[in-house]
């Protein structure tokens, strides 16, 4: 299996959130999520903590796409723009910094109309063990 089926099926929580890879190259990823009802808060907007998960299997699969078991140690989200059901969100997730221990990233979620919804900054801790997914 492919990192990206790995990450795709292994991550429940991501899966069962509806978050998808579609993705990952060299020190970049992409993911997707459509806000259907379910993802939606008390006012009627979508819940931060989906934008969150939406934003994390991006910031996964780009740590652990060198090969070795990364996982973040550190994350901050900065909600800039509302997105309501029916919105296809799409997670690019950057390696700024790629530290053979501590690695940078960024990832950024836009809604379809090429609107900024949040910002995620991560910093990960990469093992020097292999990532087998298991």
């Amino acid at each position: 299996m492919t990192l990206i089926d790995v990450l795709n099926t292994n991550d429940r929580f991501a899966n069962n959130a509806g978050a998808k890879l579609t993705f990952i190259g060299d020190g970049r990823a992409t993911a997707v999520m459509t806000v259907t009802k379910e993802h939606l808060n008390a006012g009627g907007v979508c819940q931060g903590g989906a934008l969150f998960t939406l934003a994390d299997i991006a910031l996964a699969a780009v740590m652990n796409s060198h090969g070795n078991l990364t996982f973040s140690i550190e994350s901050t989200i900065s909600f800039l723009h509302s997105a309501v059901e029916g919105d296809v969100l799409t997670a690019e997730a950057t390696e700024t910094f790629n530290h053979r221990k501590i690695p940078y990233c960024e990832v950024k979620v836009r809604n379809g109309r090429n609107e900024l919804v949040c910002v995620l900054t991560g910093i990960g801790y990469r093992k020097s063990i292999k990532f087998s997914g298991e």
